[in-house]
């Protein structure tokens, strides 16, 4: 195991040691005594957390009665309150909230309705800064956008928010939102640097191979012809310096830009810690939400979905049809056909021993379980034969030895993170990115279910309903755990990179990836839902395991939750089935995931924490993306408004929440 494993440091982080050590440190292996005090720490963190959840959980229940329509079970099982299906209840929506709190949420979403706070929100904050000063600003903070939409400065500190959440029902998603606050010039000179060095090269030898004109999208189903030589490149994996920023045009998810390899050490760490707290605070329910552009070199992913994409044109061009290996259903004997011409090739041979398949066929040309496993070469392994000569051609080009370790150390800080998810008995959820990253990242993830998903959905992928090709992909990923006999976890998003993917599409010349209309995309979220619901109902009605499948709907949208709840009633899918979960941002739609957590349904709170100075990049976003879903905002304050009349006509201005619930 690599090291950064201990949790012997888990009270302080000292950066400056990640800086000055050395490769063969990054390397090393955990001491024993260090797992030891890891293991010890977390189990008192635990036993001490447990103690007081059920010491709340009697006193809430020795001097209160159960509400009237609630139900109870039987002795010391949560109750469970009826859910209305309209969102509409502000009780319960806001019964987990003081009435500061609730005071406090309706200041700031009155706040994000100003176009003009929001257009400047970052420069005022700063204002405010240098005029208050840090403590004062602080404060100020914490009594506004902080307090609101952040749960703490440190995971010390969030467990008081995790617990009453977990009080009333609701789980937690943790993510350490602190950010670098670059400027727009900084973070495309990061970007240029980390990706452009050698994808020239790599352009140069792939297209030998197959002289395409890629003016189109690289999911286009029909080949083009042979072209010069200088047009061959694909344009969706060009480096551009208009869209070196990837901030660009984005609000609503985070940004990691590559600095070196001691940053990639520090994120793993944090992650890390963001899962022994999410363990101890929530006794292996939580979740941990990962980036893998933030463990490594982006150029590397970059290089992968190209050869990804390569990979899928050279198998339509060899066999025909359309979509990626998988689809085609071709058997190790099919290609031993085509390439019959070519005669007693021993490469060729060893080409097809190395093929990834089943009884039912081919799944990967490649053996992508060595590239994730054994640290294969990865300028040996993307080798396919042309079609013409017979000789054995690379996908990419020779890739230099630091490089090599460079992805390396990036596959093993996603393997040290999945394996202290599975040994704490936590989960991740590897976020979706750029078209031009994600079919890097969904392989690997693939790769990472299939390697820690043996026993339970510990690795789950994430997909954006917005692309053209989500449902497709869901549907090939589904087959693959099938025929590979692991659990799949997938959340379901519509999509955090709309504008940016579209103004690149039309800027570069390729076709755009995204659905034409909200009411598409609406429809994609729902097949694939669907799909994905239908296959668990087979699970069930066959005698399996139902969570071998499991999906986190993870939507702001009260028609698609309000949609997936009619599903799962429709095809007899209980919430005691544990395989479909809801998740929504702190500070967001509580009317939709509070009532779900209290009615009996797996509910999560997207939980973000981090210093107050170091989270002014996520708080803008929030306000930003508030500002774009007006209605929700509308609803939102209606709702809070109503709640806080309410108590002020009841005289319960000075209530205090003490939930009763049990998180399924």
């Amino acid at each position: 195991m690599a090291f950064l494993r201990s949790v012997a440091r888990c009270n302080s982080f000292v950066s400056k040691k990640l800086h000055i050590r050395s490769n063969a440190e990054f390397n090393g292996k955990l001491l024993r005594s260090e797992l030891l005090a890891s293991h010890r720490y977390y189990n008192e963190l635990k036993r001490e957390l447990n103690t007081r959840f059920n010491s709340s959980i009697a006193s809430a229940t020795s001097g209160h009665k159960p509400q009237q329509k609630a139900t109870q079970n039987e002795k010391g099982m949560s109750p469970k309150d009826p859910l209305d299906l309209s969102f509409n209840n502000p009780n319960a929506a806001f019964k987990s909230k003081t009435t500061g709190e609730l005071i406090r949420g309706y200041v700031v979403y009155l706040l994000c309705s100003s176009t003009y706070l929001v257009d400047n929100n970052l420069k005022l904050m700063k204002v405010f800064k240098a005029l208050l000063g840090e403590r004062l600003f602080a404060l100020m903070m914490k009594q506004t956008f902080y307090g609101h939409f952040v749960a703490g400065e440190d995971r010390h500190k969030i467990i008081p928010t995790l617990e009453r959440l977990r009080s009333f029902g609701v789980k937690p998603i943790l993510d350490y939102s602190v950010e670098e606050d670059l400027s727009q010039e900084e973070a495309e000179k990061r970007e240029v640097e980390s990706i452009s060095s050698r994808l020239s090269n790599v352009r140069l030898i792939v297209d030998s191979l197959f002289g395409y004109n890629d003016s189109r999208s690289s999911t286009s189903q029909a080949p083009a012809a042979p072209v010069t030589s200088s047009d061959k490149a694909l344009p969706q994996y060009t480096v551009d310096k208009t869209f070196a920023d990837r901030r660009y045009k984005v609000s609503s998810a985070r940004t990691y830009f590559y600095l070196n390899e001691a940053t990639c050490e520090r994120n793993m760490e944090i992650f890390i810690k963001c899962l022994e707290a999410v363990s101890g605070a929530t006794f292996g329910t939580g979740i941990t939400a990962i980036k893998l552009t933030a463990l490594g070199r982006p150029q590397l992913l970059l290089q992968m979905s190209e050869v990804i994409t390569r990979t899928r044109q050279y198998m339509m061009e060899l066999v025909g049809g359309q979509g990626n290996v998988m689809t085609h259903h071709k058997t190790i004997k099919d290609l031993e056909q085509y390439y019959s011409s070519m005669g007693d090739n021993k490469d060729v041979k060893e080409f097809l021993k190395n093929i990834t398949s089943d009884k039912e066929g081919i799944l990967h040309l490649f053996p992508w379980s060595g590239i994730v496993d054994d640290n294969a070469q990865l300028s040996e392994t993307f080798r396919v034969p042309d079609p013409k000569t017979g000789q054995m051609r690379r996908l990419t080009s020779q890739i230099p030895p630091k490089e090599e370790e460079m992805f390396r150390n990036m596959i093993r800080r996603l393997n040290t993170i999945a394996k202290a998810a599975e040994e704490l008995d936590v989960r991740i959820m590897i976020d979706a990115e750029q078209t031009y990253f994600q079919p890097a990242i969904s392989r690997i993830t693939l790769e990472m279910m299939r390697k820690y998903n043996k026993e339970k959905a510990i690795v789950f992928n994430t997909y954006q309903c917005y692309l053209k090709e989500a449902y497709s992909e869901v549907c090939t990923d589904l087959e693959q755990a099938k025929r590979q006999n692991f659990f799949f976890g997938a959340k379901l998003v519509r999509g955090a990179y709309m504008e940016q993917e579209r103004a690149r599409a039309s800027a570069l010349g390729y076709a755009d990836p995204i659905n034409p209309s909200y009411e598409a995309t609406t429809q994609m979220y729902h097949k694939t839902l669907t799909e994905c619901l239908r296959r668990i109902k087979i699970l069930k009605d066959q005698g399996e395991a139902a969570n071998r499948i499991g999906i986190m709907v993870a939507s702001h949208n009260e028609d698609t939750v309000r949609f997936a709840l009619q599903k799962m009633e429709e095809i007899g899918i209980s919430p005691e089935d544990k395989v479909i979960c809801f998740g929504q941002l702190l500070g967001m739609c509580d009317y939709i995931t509070m009532p779900l957590g209290q009615s009996g349904y797996s509910a999560y709170k997207y939980i973000p924490y981090g210093p107050v100075n170091e989270v002014l990049p996520y708080l803008s976003r929030r306000a930003v993306e508030n500002k774009g879903v007006l209605q929700k905002i509308k609803k939102e304050k209606r709702l809070l408004r109503t709640e806080i009349l309410r108590r002020l006509i009841r005289g319960q201005l000075f209530y205090k929440p003490e939930g009763k619930y049990i998180p399924i």
